[in-house]
């Protein structure tokens, strides 16, 4: 066991060349310092952080992916630039990230990775119609670039926003996977969703007490944009907090210490509250989705006594419009149910289907779809349903390839989830993140997309550790 087990943490001396480069980095980050001063304080710590954070990586490319870990939930918020000196691109994150997949192609890391699927059936798809979709973004609504919903005026910027940035988020998961199938307790690594939940969390709690809001207004329809200002919309928000609940509730289950076990619990508590406060009803249909998962997998006496007693706290303590937002619509019809997803955005965009049902439109063809230019839909760029999205872009060859792939990803959780020899925390891990795929999927109905975003960050966080401890495995 121990000769196969040392196939896969390998301890690889630090070479000469190593030092070197960071000579030269201690040079370029004092030279970089120069011109960030003289450009502005914020960007000036923004970039030193960057930078030193870049060096410790340098050291060990497993510190950049607990760091991308922690930033890569936050990707989509303004709490950190997503343009440094003007610079597109140069960002906290990706400055991390670049620095980690140096760190990590210097020492030979990031081979042994079963990343056949992830290309064939999820990579090449999203590129292959992103170039389908360059030459129009001449054809492109005004409104979207007066709203400020694209930062881009040419094809190349298409693809590169469309296409590429998207999938930095694969390449953080590949990193996560690296070090999680070079480290000697995996487990670890939950410590980091566990940071990341508590930082969310405080931010949107302080945002929402910072505005004086009060909660019966923020619970009506008209205040789904709420959040906007950090970032992200309330729906988003939401279902970030019920995968990352998925996960960690089923370690909560499974794992033996106590400390551990002392601090999901609080930390449960509080992603439930920001979930709830997020008054997205896409994330209570995943909530209750992701609990009556863990019932059924989990059940026993115990389990289900705790499951009352909870239900039953809940339902006292909950005020009237947390019901009345999680039954709108209830005394009408399907269309005021949907939010008016239903004829506003998905029966206007049915004809667009049969243009090109095979391969699609492109990514985003919804921008300059027949009813947006026509204003016989709503203006919204998305359509608010993540398979009909797949197929306007990607034709119905794209929506079965994306899906095929995430039957893997269903198949490695579930493997893992029930795997004996792995630590008890890394198999409820896995047990979890199958029930935050099934959130995924069912959520998808109403929002979101297959392709990467941020508010499944979480997920990718999960597919990443998948493929790290399938790394870890002897074979065959």
């Amino acid at each position: 066991m121990t000769t196969a087990a040392s196939q896969y943490i390998r301890r690889e001396p630090t070479s000469n060349a190593l030092w070197i480069f960071a000579a030269v980095g201690l040079v370029a980050f004092a030279a970089a310092m120069g011109v960030a001063l003289a450009y502005g304080e914020m960007a000036a710590f923004f970039i030193a952080v960057s930078l030193i954070a870049g060096m410790a990586v340098m050291y060990d490319f497993r510190i950049g992916a607990v760091l991308l870990m922690l930033l890569m939930p936050m990707g989509a918020t303004h709490l950190f630039p997503h343009a440094l000196m003007n610079v597109p691109g140069l960002n906290p994150l990706n400055v991390v990230l670049g620095a980690t997949l140096v760190s990590a192609v210097m020492r030979r890391q990031l081979g042994g990775l079963p990343l056949r699927p992830l290309a064939w059936l999820y990579v090449v798809p999203i590129l292959v119609a992103g170039v389908i979709g360059m030459g129009h973004s001449g054809e492109i609504m005004p409104f979207f670039y007066d709203s400020e919903a694209i930062n881009y005026f040419s094809d190349v910027g298409y693809f590169r926003e469309e296409a590429i940035r998207p999938l930095l988020m694969v390449a953080v998961a590949l990193v996560i996977a690296a070090a999680v199938a070079r480290s000697q307790k995996p487990e670890k690594f939950i410590t980091a969703i566990i940071v990341a939940v508590w930082a969310l969390a405080l931010i949107e709690i302080g945002f929402i007490l910072a505005s004086g809001v009060r909660l019966g207004l923020l619970a009506s329809a008209s205040s789904r944009r709420f959040f906007d200002e950090i970032g992200m919309h309330a729906n988003d928000l939401g279902r970030l907090f019920a995968v990352a609940y998925a996960l960690l509730l089923f370690v909560w289950a499974e794992t033996k210490n106590g400390s551990l076990k002392t601090v999901l619990f609080f930390t449960l508590g509080i992603a439930a509250l920001a979930l709830v406060l997020s008054f997205s009803r896409g994330a209570f249909l995943g909530f209750f989705l992701v609990n009556g998962l863990f019932m059924a997998w989990k059940f026993n006496a115990r389990t289900l006594s705790l499951a009352l007693i909870v239900a039953g706290v809940c339902a006292l303590l909950a005020p009237e419009y947390v019901w009345n937002r999680i039954t709108f619509g209830f005394d009408s019809d399907a269309n005021t149910v949907s939010a008016d997803r239903i004829e506003g955005i998905w029966l206007p965009l049915l004809p667009e289907l049969w243009k090109s049902p095979l391969w699609g439109n492109g990514l985003s063809s919804i921008m300059w779809s027949a009813p947006m230019k026509a204003e016989a839909m709503l203006t919204v760029g998305h359509p608010h349903n993540a398979y009909l999205e797949a197929v306007l872009d990607m034709g119905f060859i794209g929506l079965a390839l994306l899906c095929a792939y995430y039957v893997h990803v269903w198949r490695g959780f579930r493997a893992l989830g029930s795997n004996a020899y792995i630590s008890p925390e890394m198999c409820g891990f896995f047990q979890g993140a199958t029930a935050a795929l099934l959130c995924f999927a069912i959520t998808g109905w109403a929002g979101s997309s297959l392709r990467p975003s941020a508010e499944f960050a979480f997920l990718w966080v999960a597919i990443g550790m998948m493929y790290g401890m399938l790394a870890r495995k002897p074979a065959a």
